[in-house]
């Protein structure tokens, strides 16, 4: 009985995370270009679509899905892109409305990521500079983090080192405006099923194969350019269609299989 009691609160904590992704009436987003809150309507957080199931012969709704079941979704797998924007090669874009993240190459394209971002109060814009890099990076819960969780009877690790477990994943990238650390971060996620979806408390992830892939692409002072709320489409850039890569079928190339 003690094993079924832990496996349904577990279960039960993780579809409580899954609605922190709902969408609501007001977004709320701090512009770090102007140094203002910006309210816009219409959230554009992510939701998780219930499941349908078939038991016998009797059709059965399934309201959620264990997260660690889920696979990423294909539209958020890395490829290439067309691209048009003003932004020179080894930019860095990326729109939060739509969860991806841009690398910005030569001759109008650009390697697209998906990217899972801020949930509703931690939802950002602006643009910074890649300050720092570190691989399987150790993590410091921030002050704040530490505070807001206590207050719901979690307790933080004052610091965990680097490795699988570790919430930052296999690389980060620090993000410094100013010359000072912003505490947000382009880091990788040992939770996947994250991708595509706002859960995170500002910071940028990425599955691990990819932010070890743009890691070794984006170098310290490249320039990162963060879409808030509200802002996809605002002419920062415009994407013209996906690549066909030599050896994968059509299907794979526009559904990123």
């Amino acid at each position: 009985m003690r094993i079924i009691s832990s496996k349904t609160a577990m279960l039960a904590g993780l579809a409580s995370l899954v609605l922190m992704g709902t969408a609501s009436a007001e977004t709320r987003y701090f512009d770090h270009s102007t140094q203002q809150w910006v309210v816009r309507g219409g959230g554009a957080n992510a939701t998780v679509p219930s499941a349908g199931a078939t038991l016998g012969r009797a059709p059965v709704r399934v309201a959620r899905q264990p997260q660690a079941m889920r696979p990423v979704d294909p539209r958020f797998k890395r490829q290439t892109v067309r691209i048009s924007t003003q932004e020179k090669p080894g930019t860095i874009i990326i729109d939060t409305d739509r969860k991806f993240l841009y690398f910005v190459e030569p001759g109008g394209m650009a390697t697209r990521y998906g990217v899972g971002v801020g949930k509703e109060g931690f939802a950002w814009g602006g643009t910074m500079k890649i300050g720092r890099k570190a691989e399987w990076p150790g993590w410091t819960p921030p002050a704040t983090m530490v505070a807001r969780e206590r207050a719901k009877g979690h307790i933080l690790p004052a610091y965990m080192a680097g490795g699988p477990d570790n919430p930052l994943g296999a690389r980060a990238m620090y993000l410094y405006r100013g010359g000072g650390d912003s505490m947000f971060r382009i880091h990788g996620t040992n939770q996947p099923w994250t991708i595509g979806l706002n859960m995170s408390s500002g910071c940028i992830r990425m599955m691990n194969e990819d932010v070890t892939h743009l890691y070794s692409r984006a170098d310290r002072g490249t320039k990162v350019i963060v879409l808030g709320p509200g802002q996809s489409g605002s002419g920062v850039y415009a994407e013209a269609g996906t690549v066909r890569q030599p050896g994968r079928g059509l299907l794979a190339s526009v559904f990123g299989g």
